[in-house]
């Protein structure tokens, strides 16, 4: 896996260094539960929202709100036309909880152990930053 992740890495910055626009990374966590076990997102069907605000961030005209690992959409930033979605079930499934994040990078620090031989530098500099950030939130 370390192997896998440097040549990534390595062909993203070869492919940046030659003037090349990478393309922007996202990341969903449909999944989500609230208190009492229930998926907090409305489903699958819904997805489209989600995905036409990020064609429209590829595009330039995406907007978002920026927050620890990024940029998210906030509720006006989506289309809920015809979906009964309100902005306290909206910021259940936005919410970064730092104490469950801890335990998160917590799981993280084990994989890394499992690949430290040839782990990428770039991966422990960009798990630090993001547990800065986390805590610096927290604080």
């Amino acid at each position: 896996m370390s192997d896998y992740f440097s040549h990534w890495l390595k062909l993203g910055a070869s492919l940046e260094s030659a003037g090349a626009r990478l393309p922007p990374i996202f990341c969903v966590n449909w999944f989500r539960t609230d208190a009492h076990g229930k998926f907090v997102w409305p489903g699958f069907g819904e997805n489209m929202r989600v995905l036409k605000w990020m064609l429209q961030c590829v595009e330039g005209r995406g907007q978002g709100q920026e927050h620890v690992f990024g940029v998210t959409p906030t509720y006006g930033d989506l289309t809920w036309d015809g979906l009964a979605f309100t902005p306290e079930q909206y910021a259940t499934i936005t919410s970064i909880d730092p104490a469950q994040w801890r335990e998160e990078f917590k799981l993280h620090d084990a994989l890394f152990q499992q690949l430290e031989e040839r782990l990428p530098q770039e991966l422990l500099e960009t798990k630090a930053a993001l547990q800065g950030r986390l805590a610096h939130r927290a604080a």
